[in-house]
């Protein structure tokens, strides 16, 4: 059993008081406990001595710059995810309009853009410019993977005089922003970095939700729809539709109850057998059977043992196979090996999905993820994550998320209810998450 360690770094004493008026302010010593009953998120929480509380955010009746000297920017990083622009609209417009700093940068093409041998320019954020880049997909700053020069980095962030760094991205952008603060804090620098947190899989450590996500799930039902339109449409019909999650398989699950067509839903999480007279093969043969049609979901990171492939992507994951090429492959040689005349349609809207324009419950999130963040760069918070825990927004600890991954829990309420709504027998199993 460990303690975590839920300080967040600063970068001294705030001092100045804050431009803000008719605002409630937040002060370090509100916490948010840290709900642990309803699912089991993570080891290090379940194990720990006592009570874990994280701190509130919300702005502080001091901060530490000076608006009126203060230059800023913002990065983003990894894949393409839907509410990229919204949160930059939103920090740009709470550091103009609430504290009045006119100078925010905009890093082009990710941690490249700091590299000079890339030769990428940099982008002037001006309210004018981002009023309504909300309605579009993708980042206007574009994106990047792999990792760069510490050392480039900061020597970048230097010579731009910046003062705070929102770095908006995932595990890997958040690996990433620890180090370039540990070589901040090696040179004495007063630069703060501000995460933000993106992944479309909604698996990042600790946090109740991450951007991109609700999105995401509105899009994968409606694949889910046009599947069990095509399998009803045709004897013996099967919809295969494959979606998002490397390692966590909360957009499938959640997909198949927001349009409850799927009869399989297969997530990393959980393990199965395709052969074998209990394996998913044998149960999709007898479902045909009796119903005369059927709709699978599979996450990417499904089934991996099968398929998976060598080596890692330019971000540090390993690669992953494609499961769902290889369910198509398997199921039609199995049914074709048996003589039975099946009619199967494959769906992939992955990249769809992650260049929408975000929805208005998801613009929202996006617009209060912003806003904290700004409060907390403003305030002198540095090495940290702003993210949303039990409805409540806090400041986490970079140490803290990077940790681990976020899982579905096989024996909490979303895999319980997928169950029942599917109705599949028990050729998936718990496998262990360390």
């Amino acid at each position: 059993m460990t303690d975590m360690d839920t300080h967040v770094e600063s970068l001294g004493e705030p001092r100045i008081d804050s431009p803000l008026k008719s605002v409630k302010f937040v002060d370090d010593n509100e916490r948010v406990l840290f709900d642990i009953s309803a699912e089991k998120v993570c080891r290090e929480v379940s194990e720990a001595k006592k009570p874990v509380a994280f701190i509130r955010a919300g702005p502080r009746s001091k901060i530490f710059f000076d608006s009126s000297k203060l230059k800023c920017a913002i990065v983003t990083c990894g894949g393409l995810c839907p509410g990229l622009n919204n949160v930059i609209r939103s920090v740009v417009l709470t550091l103009y309009h609430s504290y009045g700093v006119k100078n925010v940068l905009g890093i082009l093409y990710g941690l490249q853009g700091f590299i000079p041998s890339y030769g990428h320019s940099v982008l002037e954020l001006t309210p004018a410019m981002v009023s309504e880049i909300d309605e579009l997909g993708g980042t206007i700053l574009s994106s990047s993977r792999g990792p760069q020069d510490i050392q480039e980095i900061v020597d970048a962030l230097e010579r731009m005089n910046l003062g705070i760094l929102f770095a908006i991205g995932g595990d890997g952008t958040f690996r990433a922003a620890a180090r370039i603060a540990e070589e901040i804090r090696v040179r004495n620098a007063k630069i703060g970095v501000i995460g933000i947190p993106k992944t479309i899989d909604n698996d990042i450590n600790l946090l109740s939700r991450s951007f991109g996500f609700n999105t995401a799930v509105s899009m994968a039902t409606k694949a889910i729809g046009a599947a069990h339109v095509e399998a009803n449409g045709a004897p013996n019909g099967i919809g295969l539709v494959k979606l998002m999650g490397r390692t966590s398989g909360f957009i499938a699950a959640s997909a198949a109850l927001g349009k409850r067509y799927a009869n399989f839903v297969l997530i990393p999480e959980a393990d199965f057998e395709l052969d074998g007279p209990h394996g998913f093969l044998t149960a999709l043969e007898e479902r045909l059977e009796r119903r005369k049609h059927c709709v699978i979901v599979a996450a990417e990171g499904a089934g991996q043992k099968y398929c998976s492939a060598q080596g890692a992507d330019e971000s540090g994951n390993p690669k992953l196979g494609d499961i769902g090429l290889y369910l198509k492959e398997r199921i039609l040689q199995h049914f074709h090996t048996k003589g039975i005349e099946i009619n199967l349609k494959y769906i992939d809207p992955s990249y769809t999905i992650r260049s929408v324009p975000a929805t208005a419950d998801d613009s929202i999130f996006c617009g209060f993820l912003g806003q904290e963040a700004v409060h907390a760069g403003m305030a002198g918070k540095t090495n940290m994550v702003v993210g949303s825990l039990n409805d409540q927004f806090v400041y986490v600890p970079v140490r803290e998320i990077v940790k681990g991954r976020k899982h579905v829990d096989l024996e909490g309420n979303l895999w319980r209810s997928v169950l029942e709504a599917t109705g599949q027998p028990s050729f998936l199993e718990q496998r262990t998450n360390s």
